[in-house]
């Protein structure tokens, strides 16, 4: 297969096509991803995304990588959802910083009814400052989806964690259905998509083949495609799984980015397991996001000034987006934002 035909956004991509691509030498595979991710993207330009935890813990799902799920025992401490003005000030904060786009996650199977007034309040609250809004609640009826794009919400993270085949291993209380039909519900509310995967959870590579195609199969494909590298929490039931090889992921990468050649393909939870040689061929193989800052809620990400230096060495340079005050154009840095006491991140694999 040449690059040249992998420029194309397909939503027909077969196992056999994407496990071939798995197996292509590793110097090819690196080529076409990196032909494909130049003919779409800036290659030295990486998007960062910091995310604030609005609800912590005691999620009724079994997810078996999961620190936040109710079924394990991992000293996670329990938080409620947060006040609205909490997360309007941390809006206002973000904005003085220049950022564009305000994330909110919480630990949820989906919204419940007590606390959905108080999350569109902070959806059309941190709308009028002007900014972007996303967030991760779990699953999402059709009305649900509609309130919260009503409500001003522009992106939904939802992820389907693995392949279909692989799916029961890892959860037995949600199907991969109901994760299908949240994300077409927010397709249909108009909202865009965020969601991807977690690898090595025991998968094959047929499993990591199975979940890009399903992903790719989405029209249009998810704007952002996080990719996550399991974070072994004790008193999960993954705590003992075996190392993901690091050139393994590497290759999920560049298969990922040559299937979604228009998404974000995102480096997100186990970025603090990787050294920066591991991290720097992800971005060759096509990777151009990160979660940024210190914590993913419950998993530890590199500290800032480690992706600033680490950009520096690469000559990479944080992906700018706008925001809008009156007739001002502010270009946001987020390499450059000020740290804020007591910030809070949400897990990237939810």
């Amino acid at each position: 297969m040449s690059a040249s035909k992998t420029t194309m956004t397909r939503h027909d991509w077969t196992t056999d096509e994407v496990v071939a691509l798995f197996e292509l030498p590793f110097n090819e595979l690196m080529f076409q991803a990196a032909s494909v991710h130049r003919a779409n993207f800036d290659p030295n330009e990486v998007q960062i995304s910091t995310l604030l935890s609005i609800k912590t813990g005691a999620c009724p799902e079994d997810c078996k990588y999961c620190p936040q799920s109710a079924h394990y025992n991992t000293g996670l401490a329990k938080e409620k959802l947060i006040e609205v003005q909490k997360v309007i000030d941390q809006a206002k904060a973000a904005k003085a910083a220049g950022a564009s786009r305000f994330c909110m996650g919480a630990a949820y199977r989906s919204p419940a009814a007590k606390d959905f007034p108080h999350i569109i309040d902070m959806v059309k609250s941190v709308k009028d400052l002007g900014l972007e809004t996303c967030m991760t609640l779990g699953m999402l009826k059709d009305e649900q989806a509609s309130a919260l794009a009503d409500a001003g919400l522009d992106y939904y993270n939802h992820n389907l964690d693995t392949s279909p085949e692989y799916y029961g291993e890892i959860i037995t209380t949600r199907t991969y259905g109901d994760r299908l039909e949240t994300l077409q519900n927010v397709r249909n509310a108009g909202m865009k998509i965020c969601s991807g995967g977690i690898l090595g959870m025991g998968e094959g590579v047929s499993d990591r083949a199975g979940l890009f195609i399903q992903l790719s199969n989405m029209n249009p494909h998810p704007e952002s495609v996080p990719v996550n590298m399991l974070v072994k929490v004790e008193g999960t039931p993954m705590a003992q799984e075996e190392e993901l090889d690091s050139l393994d992921f590497i290759r999920a990468i560049a298969v990922a980015r040559i299937m979604m050649p228009t998404s974000h393909v995102r480096l997100s939870a186990g970025r603090e397991e990787m050294s920066e040689e591991m991290q720097a061929m992800t971005f060759f193989a096509g990777a151009n996001s990160i979660f940024y800052g210190e914590k993913l809620l419950t998993t530890a990400n590199p500290e800032a000034n480690k992706d600033k230096e680490l950009f520096k060495k690469l000559g990479i340079r944080p992906e700018r987006a706008e925001s809008f005050d009156g007739d001002v154009v502010h270009p946001f840095d987020p390499m450059n934002c000020p740290k804020r006491n007591n910030e809070k991140f949400y897990d990237a694999t939810l």
